[in-house]
């Protein structure tokens, strides 16, 4: 009778413990297996975080008023909420690094930011700033985490614009490409237009195709809203997930294409006033929403033909699975 008593003793259930409580304990065990920060660690990641908030208001006037830099919001917004969603996921991988990792780092990046802030080259400037923030998240939580959490801090990396020299090498092939694909097209269908280049002259009127009409702008803006919409629907689906993600640029480039032909048109029949006011903005918001519901329409498409694909594929196999195993059963 004793022994019984042991055992229906040792099977009983543990007390209950709410919700809240476990989580509180989860977390303080988390936070008590990190190392204490050393005080210049602290002083380091305290600094960093007071260095941008300067930056970030500088980049949010300079930049996101812009039309290149427009999606700069949409993008913080959505980055921040896809972190605060994914970090409970890796909190249980907190370890943070050696002391001498992140000092190293700091002290790399710091004369950059500082050059950087006084030359007022904002491109610069933002990424140095958000190098810091890494710094700074890395010497708290280590790297195991931050590999947990890679997707919303590579994200938030479309908050800043890319730099000019960027912009205008891998503008100038595209402006090209738009450009003279429109002047083609017209000139086939009997309209007096010529150029070269980027520069396109119909009947009296000379137009420049500039970067906003390239493409670049929607391709940065589309990236980083279709990378959002991708990692949050299928991130299961890594492969499909890529292969949707590079559907983008020709879609971008397809939408702008359209718009430098309508603003073509709206020139030559309507006058250079026209086109270059209301209606070239309104021409821009048109062409973005047309190819973010274009990446929609190929997802929505694709995911059934995707779908359908790997049915057809499983089936297949589960038939030539049977196969040979029945060609075994035979034999034996």
């Amino acid at each position: 009778m004793a022994d019984i008593r042991r055992l229906e003793t040792s099977r009983k259930m543990p007390p209950e413990i709410s919700l809240g409580e476990e989580m509180s304990q989860s977390r303080g065990r988390d936070f008590r297996s990190l190392r204490r920060l050393s005080p210049p660690l602290v002083m380091l990641i305290l600094g960093s975080l007071a260095l941008s908030i300067p930056t970030l208001i500088y980049v949010a006037q300079s930049t996101w008023v812009t039309e290149q830099g427009g999606h700069g919001p949409i993008v913080l917004a959505t980055g921040l909420w896809l972190l605060w969603q994914l970090f409970p996921s890796a909190r249980s991988l907190f370890q943070a690094p050696p002391l001498w990792r992140p000092l190293v780092l700091f002290a790399l990046i710091i004369p950059v930011y500082l050059v950087a802030r006084i030359s007022q080259i904002v491109e610069v400037e933002g990424y140095a700033m958000y190098a810091m923030l890494l710094i700074a998240l890395y010497s708290v939580i280590g790297g195991p985490a931050m590999r947990r959490l890679w997707f919303p801090l590579i994200y938030l990396g479309f908050v800043f614009p890319p730099p000019d020299t960027v912009v205008a090498f891998i503008t100038m092939p595209m402006k090209a490409m738009v450009s003279q694909a429109a002047i083609a097209l017209l000139a086939a269908l009997g309209y007096p237009i010529g150029g070269a280049g980027v520069m396109i002259v119909i009947g009296q009127y000379e137009l420049l195709v500039a970067a906003a009409c390239s493409g670049l702008n929607s391709i940065i803006t589309l990236s980083a809203l279709a990378l959002f919409y991708v990692y949050v629907r299928h991130q299961a689906n890594p492969l499909y997930s890529l292969l949707l993600a590079l559907t983008v640029v020709p879609i971008a480039l397809i939408a702008n294409f359209v718009r430098v032909l309508t603003l073509i048109l709206l020139t030559y029949y309507a006058g250079d006033a026209p086109a270059q006011g209301f209606l070239h903005d309104f021409a821009g918001l048109l062409t973005f929403a047309t190819a973010l519901g274009a990446v929609l329409l190929v997802d929505a498409v694709a995911l059934r033909v995707w779908t359908r694909y790997r049915k057809t594929d499983a089936r297949q196999g589960t038939v030539t699975a049977g196969r040979e195993d029945q060609g075994v059963a035979d034999r034996g």
